[in-house]
């Protein structure tokens, strides 16, 4: 099963729709979740990982996935079962 890492911040709906979405929809049991909230230098650090500002950011096994609306579209193309059927490397 593949290593998938969301970092998110309260409040957020899409953190939350997208951890949902995981978890109920693709069946994903261990996300590990990272919480930003109130940690700026964290959330800075993201910015230069990522190049977004946004969150959440979601990584499948160490490649950068982005934000929830980029969860969905991959899905809706197929390639986000494909992604979650990988073992981490």
């Amino acid at each position: 099963m593949a290593k998938v890492v969301v970092y998110k911040a309260i409040p957020c709906g899409y953190c939350t729709a997208a951890i949902r979405f995981l978890q109920e929809v693709k069946g994903q049991e261990n996300i590990e979740i990272i919480d930003l909230t109130g940690n700026r230098e964290a959330r800075i650090e993201l910015m230069k990982r990522t190049g977004q500002r946004t969150i959440p950011q979601i990584f499948i096994n160490g490649k950068h996935i982005g934000g929830y609306d980029n969860l969905r579209d991959k899905d809706s193309r197929g390639e986000l079962d494909l992604l979650l059927a990988q073992d981490p490397e």
